[in-house]
């Protein structure tokens, strides 16, 4: 996954260029803060405008926490929306001992610096950018970085497929479901029968990440088996210890987010938002997250990345503490019946008929 660090910014144009690559889509009446340590990028997040009293109350907690150095503030919006905004967010900046690099309000095609007063560059007109087709857009582009029109284009990337996709792939989960109830249901030893089944899902994890990798894409069976295999814990958090910078994850996690059924959908879902979120991309993250707790809003693995969104905490902070499948295998011990109780409430079963 192509990082923003390897474009140069040199100018207010290029700042409010590059912004859209960092959310993903072309922000409106939003607050935007970069916050960087050492020059290198740490943090980049939005908020709605107008912003709520205590919105920016996480941004204080992230400046205690970061050796942030320097920061980089832009509005977007009518200087009415956006001028509050960014003396609120400088105020806390600045009395965190941090530099304000450039402070900009983008509107109608035109910036306007809150940082320099001199009218021969910032005449009070606003200077005219074009956020489209400069060059730090044309070699985001290149470096595979993507900037949707506006916000709700971004949602519809993580939306349920409809038509016949969606008949096909309920067709293909019937199919799995049902061969799956009666493999577990009928098992002479359970325990077994889960060790099995739950040896088999980590393979399968494996096997798909691969064929993401290469370009390939899962049959409907095979998305409908992995959406399965997910609901059990040990599989699922296989599935969130292999995510690295490689784009096959998010490639993997958003097509199943977007193909599976609703009651199968949290996991995949969590695992985008942790995917997305690994390789800095906040704004899908969250819509990722949307999903997944519209799907199930008690799944603890989403609303732990909420909370990490919430108080803006970087990846890094949650991936150091990450098992390796190893120390999963230590911690959890051998498979048992009882780790697909999950998957078998979802099939319709009751979890009181099982043994193990």
């Amino acid at each position: 996954m192509t990082s923003i660090s390897t474009l140069v910014l040199a100018s207010p144009a290029d700042i409010l260029a590059a912004v859209p690559y960092l959310l993903g889509f072309h922000p409106r009446d939003s607050l935007v803060v970069a916050v960087f340590s050492g020059g290198v990028l740490r943090v980049t997040t939005r908020w709605d405008l107008p912003i709520e009293p205590d919105a920016l109350d996480p941004l204080t907690a992230l400046l205690r926490r970061e050796p942030v150095t320097t920061a980089v503030l832009a509005g977007y919006g009518p200087a009415a929306l956006v001028t509050p905004a960014i003396d609120a967010a400088s105020r806390l900046l600045r009395e965190a001992g941090i530099e304000i690099v450039e402070a900009l309000r983008a509107d109608a095609g035109r910036y306007w610096s809150y940082v320099c007063a001199q009218a021969d560059c910032c005449p009070p007109e606003g200077t005219p950018y074009d956020p489209v087709s400069g060059r730090v857009a044309a070699e985001a582009v290149l470096h595979g970085l993507v900037a949707l029109p506006d916000r709700r284009s971004l949602a519809c990337s993580v939306e349920p497929y409809g038509g016949l996709v969606r008949v096909a792939m309920g067709q293909a989960t019937r199919r799995v479901t049902a061969e799956t109830r009666t493999l577990l249901t009928a098992a002479d030893r359970p325990d077994e029968a889960a060790a099995a089944f739950v040896s088999s899902g980590l393979a399968r994890v494996r096997a798909a990440i691969d064929r993401y990798d290469s370009g390939g894409r899962l049959t409907d069976e095979e998305a409908a088996r992995l959406g399965l295999d997910l609901m059990v814990v040990r599989v699922r958090d296989e599935a969130w210890a292999l995510i690295d910078h490689g784009d096959a994850h998010v490639a993997l996690w958003r097509d199943l987010t977007r193909r599976l059924e609703p009651r199968f959908v949290a996991p995949a879902a969590s695992l985008l938002a942790a995917a997305t979120w690994h390789g800095g991309d906040c704004a899908l993250a969250g819509l990722a997250l949307e999903r997944a707790l519209a799907a199930d809003p008690a799944y603890s693995m989403a609303n732990l990345l909420c909370q990490a969104l919430r108080h803006l905490l970087p990846p890094d902070a949650m991936r150091q503490r990450m098992p390796t499948p190893d120390e999963l295998d230590a911690q959890m011990g051998p498979p048992r019946m009882s780790w697909l109780v999950p998957l078998l409430a979802r099939l319709g079963d009751e979890p009181s008929l099982l043994a193990g």
